[in-house]
């Protein structure tokens, strides 16, 4: 520890900071604008001046930028000192001479980083009195609105867009005091993490687009703590309601998890809550009207179910505890997991893999310091976003090892990147077509499944003798395969990235063999695996047969009824065969919030609350347990899927739900019921936690309106509605401290209105939130059982009049509930299937054509799209978009004729 004097008071701090982060840490108000704790100091701003003394007899000192200077044991400052803080007042009026002033228009305004610089340095008064430069805005495409007449300069948007997250299409043109800052001309910003530029940002210049359509004042939203639905990752997010409808998805930092930045799926795919197809009341298609009363639909499911035999069909994008209550309704042996076969194989692969491993199973924070990388099969800019941000921070950690030999703090972002301009540590990608982080791989390899599998098994034989040795491999192949593990094996923190998106278990298992064979000699191994959706893994780790053995339940009599959670069977299995299995059962009772193919062939549907309307835990891909709650009260009928079950469960006198009442309940069951959730109760506090006898807000001190949003009803304003399952309150009464990590619904502190608050409630700036990041790691690590795979697959071949099928992905229009939100529909790819020319020549076609091919059954008419990335003889199927309807793959096509043109939707025959 370094002793360090402000304003002659001494304070022990870390060394190797800068003052500011310093500052900062000690609770010190500072103001800044250019820094930012995730890209570090470049001194654009000159806004954090302070004086610095040669020592305690030195009374005139000089001005440094408290960012640029380094922590010095026994260095003293002043921030209070009075020419430092006019120099701070003078600079924020230069800052301010071209601002047009706009805060009661701005979407910024009362949450303004610029707002509260201003106040902070005492600038209250406008003397500028000439004309003001001014600059055309910019089209940006849907999620970004761009004012760039309040710029002031501290080119944060730049260094994050291109510096960090790797975006071409942003730049910052001119000089002097004509600084501007877009893309050379109108049109959609590329960059899949475009949208934290609106949290970069300090001032108004980027906007959230999707805020703006239903515009309310920041402060006014009702907010929760939640965890992002949209992939595996299990991002930290705040959601923002007002007048009964979700209007905004923010970061919410977690030091283990997201840190500051969430993906652009994750930030605008929450439209769907908002829906015109959400179910709000209880459908019953039999004899009743359609639209019932919540108790009259649980009435009539307990009339058809009394004396029915019932099956329970999982999902894997509801919370743990939703599915945990159909489990106790249905019991074990009917309940079954809603994946299709070969997610629910790899999923369950992957769980053992992460179980069993020597190697060290990583957070994903962790994954931005690894100096050597290896991705097996995944395109993680598509699949796992905010993964993919962060390994492509690690390529810079090897390179980093210059600047830290040259003296340079690692903090002074523009130093280090000048000393090691475009140099990138080891990062080898072996995938099944191009990735957006093959420009800063050391090598990359584009193959089918099997041949990636064979690299990876190749890969671990020459690091270990212990797994399988791969015969026949091509003379590049053995080069590469002995490139990557010469540099993993070089490596004090190599990492092993994989999942289920390639559709290969062999892939998998080369991973695993890989990374135990690392871990045999370098205990900082670590090993990442994606799973498919948002509690795959806490499905997993649930258990539950598979859902063909549904299917046969109800074709073979065994069952009559069925209950389906939140899952749209078309998405999962052949069409032909849900269309039997639902014409089949008796009685088919749906729980989900969107109407949906499944939905409309149930006989009861239950509208189910969102994740914005519900409490519930999900596990993501490392296992680690994470708490979302309800932002808002439910509307109409709407309530979570688990109360649903609760209450049919207690209709039908089921004895294993009868003591249940609320979210702990069935936590506190679960935990007791599997070892493996043994420690769920840690999550979160539970619903009775107070602290000073006082629940915690969701809604700000500012808040306003309470009365006047219902006056339309009545004039009194009515009594709050109370939360039986959380520690939080729908007002914005309450305590006003900082509350634990995982209940925090917004960061705000005295003077710090906009998002910078954040390093109020950290144990330090950048590091991990006072009393711990929110979740809990369900994973004992490391494994002790780990045994080599030794299943290498055979090399790929061609097949005559065949392609092999295999699924590509895309962040926008790949997921379920992010398609629905209209920016993200914008942004995704219309249908097609990809081919490389050799194979586009053999069959006669072009681009745009027509390619007609049957899997299994299913006949598929789909345009093509050239990719060179694609082996020959495979073709790329893009999963999950609309118009591309599901088949199990990888899997053998069989081509037929070719059309000329697309005259019609993608089409499919049974």
């Amino acid at each position: 520890m370094a002793t360090i004097y402000i304003d002659n008071v001494p304070y022990e701090v870390k060394p190797g900071k800068n003052l500011l982060e310093a500052c900062l840490t000690l609770g010190i108000n500072l103001p800044y604008f250019c820094w930012h704790p995730a890209m570090g100091s470049v001194g654009a701003c000159r806004q954090c001046a302070v004086k610095v003394f040669k020592d305690e007899d030195d009374t005139k000192g000089r001005l440094i930028m408290s960012c640029m200077e380094p922590v010095r044991d026994n260095i003293r400052l002043s921030v209070d000192e009075p020419e430092a803080k006019e120099f701070r007042e003078h600079v924020i009026e230069w800052l301010m001479t071209n601002h047009p002033h706009d805060c009661a228009v701005c979407d910024e305004g009362g949450s303004c980083h610029l707002q509260d610089m201003t106040v902070m340095t005492g600038h209250n008064y406008r003397r500028y009195e000439y004309k003001k430069r001014t600059y055309q805005n910019q089209y940006l495409g849907p999620f970004l609105n761009h004012e760039m007449n309040r710029c002031i300069q501290c080119y944060r948007c730049v260094r994050f867009y291109k510096d960090y997250a790797g975006g071409h299409d942003l730049d910052v043109f001119a000089a002097h005091n004509h600084v501007y800052f877009g893309r050379h001309e109108n049109g959609v910003l590329e960059n899949e993490f475009s949208g934290n530029l609106a949290e970069v940002c300090p001032t108004g210049v980027f906007t959230d687009k999707t805020l703006k359509q239903h515009y309310t004042r920041k402060w006014d939203l009702t907010m929760a703590p939640s965890v992002c639905q949209h992939c595996s990752l299990g991002c930290n997010i705040s959601a923002g309601e007002r007048y009964g409808s979700l209007r905004q998805i923010t970061s919410r930092y977690n030091g283990e998890v997201n840190g500051y930045f969430i993906c652009d799926r994750g930030r605008f795919g929450y439209e769907f809550v908002n829906s015109p197809a959400r179910i709000r009341k209880a459908l019953v298609r039999t004899h009743l009207p359609e639209a019932v009363t919540k108790d009259v639909a649980l009435q009539e499911i307990w009339g058809e179910l009394r004396q029915a035999r019932i099956i329970g069909i999982g999902s894997p994008r509801a919370s743990l505890e939703s599915n945990f209550a159909l489990k106790a309704l249905v019991g074990e042996e009917n309940f079954h997991v809603g994946e299709s076969e070969n997610d629910h194989d790899l999923v369950d692969l992957s769980l053992k893999i992460l179980q069993d491993t020597p190697a060290r199973v990583i957070s994903m924070r962790e994954a931005e310091s690894a100096d050597a990388v290896f991705i097996l099969g995944e395109d993680l800019t598509n699949t796992a976003p905010m993964l993919a941000l962060f390994v492509r921070q690690s390529v810079r950690q090897k390179p980093l090892e210059q600047v830290v030999q040259a003296s340079i703090p690692l903090w002074q972002d523009a130093a280090a990147r000048e000393l090691v301009q475009d140099q990138t540590g080891p990062l080898f990608i072996a995938s099944i077509a191009a990735t957006k982080l093959d420009e800063v791989a050391t090598a990359i390899c584009h193959a089918s499944p099997d041949a990636i599998a064979r690299l990876g098994f190749s890969v671990a034989s020459l690091i270990s003798q212990q797994s399988p040795a791969v015969l026949h491999l091509l003379e590049e192949e053995q080069a590469m395969a002995h490139q990557i593990s010469q540099a993993l094996l070089a490596a004090k923190k190599p990492l092993i990235i994989s999942g289920c998106s390639s559709g290969s278990e062999a892939v998998l298992k080369a991973a695993a063999n890989i990374a135990a064979a690392l871990a045999e000699k370098n205990g900082g191994t670590g090993i990442m695996l994606t799973v498919p959706e948002c509690n795959s893994l806490g499905l997993a780790m649930l258990g539950g047969h598979k859902l063909e053995s549904a299917f046969e339940a109800i074709q073979n009599n065994y069952a009559d009824a069925v209950i389906i959670l939140e899952n749209n069977l078309y998405r999962v299995a052949d069409k032909s065969v849900v269309e039997n299995f639902l014409a089949k059962a008796k009685q088919v009772i749906v729980l989900d919030h969107l109407h949906q193919a499944t939905t409309d062939k149930a006989t009861i549907v239950l509208p189910a609350g969102t994740f914005a309307e519900a409490d519930g835990t999900l596990v993501n891909n490392e296992g680690r347990a994470q708490r979302f709650y309800q932002v808002y009260p439910n509307p109409e009928d709407i309530q979570e899927s688990w109360r649903w079950l609760i209450q049919i469960g207690k209709a039908l006198r089921n004895p294993s739900l009868t003591n249940w009442e609320n979210l702990d309940d069935i936590t506190a069951a679960l935990a007791e019921a599997d070892q493996q959730f043994k420690g769920l109760e840690a999550v979160a506090p539970p619903a009775g936690f107070r602290i000073a006898g006082q629940k915690i807000p969701r809604e700000s001190h500012r808040y306003s309106g309470r009365t006047a949003m219902l006056a339309n009803h009545n004039v009194s304003e009515p009594k709050p509605p109370e939360d039986p399952d959380a520690p939080l309150s729908f007002t914005m009464e309450g305590y006003r401290g900082q509350p634990p990590s995982s209940i925090i619904p917004f960061f705000w502190s005295p003077g710090w209105n906009s998002m910078q608050s954040v390093h109020k409630y950290q144990e330090e700036v950048g590091g991990h939130l006072r009393h711990g990041d929110p979740g809990v790691r369900l994973i004992n690590q490391p494994g002790a059982s780990f045994h080599y795979y030794a299943e290498v697959p055979e090399d790929f071949k061609p097949l005559h009049h065949h392609l092999f099928l295999v699924p590509l992905y895309h962040i926008f229009g790949s997921e379920e509930l992010s398609i629905i939100s209209p920016g993200i529909a914008e942004r995704a790819p219309d249908p097609y299937v990809a081919i490389c020319t050799e194979d586009a020549r053999a069959f006669q076609l072009e681009a745009g054509k027509v390619l007609e091919f049957a899997v299994n059954k299913q006949i598929f008419r789909l345009p093509v799209k050239i990719n060179d990335d694609i082996t020959k003889g495979t073709a790329g199927l893009p999963l999950g978009l609309p118009g591309v309807p599901y088949e199990e793959i990888p899997a053998w096509a069989q081509i037929f004729k070719q059309e000329t043109t697309w005259k019609h939707q993608p089409q499919i025959i049974s």
